[in-house]
């Protein structure tokens, strides 16, 4: 080919080198040599190409073997993160069986029954049904009938006892009823559940005062809870047909159930006087002394001068008293005349005046003679 086409070969030979020495020396308005734009125009689609089928090929493959690495340590990290969780759970509870524990404990201590702590192991299968089971049987020297309850309240009775464990019959179960008697205006019931969350106290007369927010205790009547344990708290009071309809909110179940307390032995308690006591310390101040009172009432200066050893009802009286004094008006017996409440005793610097009391007789007046019409005038 070169030897048949020497010439032509040549003469292409010699056009391309002086174009390539052209576009050389040549350059655009950029400032840039023609050359490399030639240059880098005809090797770009190549470039693009060769990056597009690296990126489908080889960077696939290696995204690929990172995701597998990243995967298998997001799986890690997740199940540390779960395996926290469940330590975190587990702290909580512990932390609030403790608090529990202790609550029963003090209240053990406290109490003048015989009682033995218990854990709720189950719960009854049927639909209607509120017993749970409790981890004390027949070789604890639990027996049915013994009645379980919370620091709270009270919580249910035994209906069945096993050698290890016993069933409870909750407070809200439809069978279950106990004597009751409410803590303010001593209306005795009997306490009845409905199968739900609150429970309803019965034969109470419509004529009876039961007020809402009013704390029933138990009786003692049904020979199964001693006397003076809270039973629930009144939330609905309304007058029914024959009985009024009455509804509590059982205290015994209000913070769940999980630990309980048997009674052994129950000693009656006398049913606390006026609302229970709320849950943590209360501040009181000191009462004031009788004797700082009486002198604080009996000098006017003292009143004016402290304040909070006297209320205004006390000021009130103070100043009704001197202005009696100043007039000459015994207060609770008939007189000739009334005070006059408007005057300010501080203001008065006269002496009293003298004092009318019932049984004595007021001055006589002095006769005045008649006055009869009037003389006509001389003058018309």
């Amino acid at each position: 080919m070169l030897s048949r086409y020497r010439n032509l070969a040549v003469l292409v030979l010699v056009v391309a080198a002086q174009l390539i020495l052209v576009a050389y020396q040549v350059r655009t308005s950029q400032d840039v040599i023609l050359l490399r734009v030639w240059t880098v125009t005809a090797v770009s689609p190549l470039a693009k190409g060769l990056e597009i089928l690296r990126s489908n090929t080889l960077g696939l493959a290696e995204r690929y073997f990172l995701l597998i690495g990243v995967n298998q340590e997001n799986l890690a990290l997740r199940a540390e993160l779960d395996r926290f969780k469940l330590e975190n759970q587990f702290l909580k509870t512990e932390l609030s069986t403790a608090d529990r524990a202790r609550s029963l404990s003090v209240f053990q201590e406290h109490s003048r029954s015989r009682t033995l702590a218990a854990r709720v192991i189950g719960t009854g299968t049927g639909a209607n049904s509120k017993v749970v089971f409790i981890d004390r049987g027949k070789s604890d020297g639990v027996v049915r009938g013994m009645a379980v309850i919370t620091p709270d309240g009270i919580v249910g009775k035994i209906t069945f006892v096993f050698p290890h464990a016993a069933q409870v019959l909750l407070v809200t179960d439809p069978t279950f009823a106990a004597g009751v008697i409410s803590q303010k205006n001593r209306v005795p019931g009997t306490l009845k559940g409905l199968g739900r969350s609150q429970v309803q106290v019965d034969w109470v007369q419509n004529e009876v005062k039961v007020e809402v927010g009013e704390w029933f205790f138990t009786s003692g009547d049904d020979r199964v809870f001693p006397k003076g344990l809270p039973a629930g708290q009144v939330k609905v009071v309304k007058p029914g047909s024959a009985f009024k309809e009455i509804y509590l909110d059982p205290s015994g179940l209000m913070r769940g159930l999980e630990e309980v307390l048997v009674v052994l032995e129950g000693i009656h308690l006398a049913i606390p006087e006026g609302a229970l006591p709320p849950e943590g310390p209360i501040f009181v101040m000191p009462a004031v002394s009788p004797d700082e009172t009486k002198a604080n009432l009996q000098s006017p200066a003292g009143a004016d001068s402290n304040p909070a050893l006297a209320t205004d009802a006390d000021r009130l009286r103070e100043k009704i008293r001197q202005i009696g004094e100043l007039q000459g008006v015994r207060f609770g017996n008939a007189g000739p005349r009334l005070p006059n409440f408007n005057m300010d005793p501080a203001q008065v610097t006269r002496p009293p005046a003298p004092v009318y009391v019932l049984s004595e007789k007021p001055p006589e007046a002095k006769p005045v003679a008649p006055v009869g019409p009037p003389k006509p005038s001389a003058r018309p």
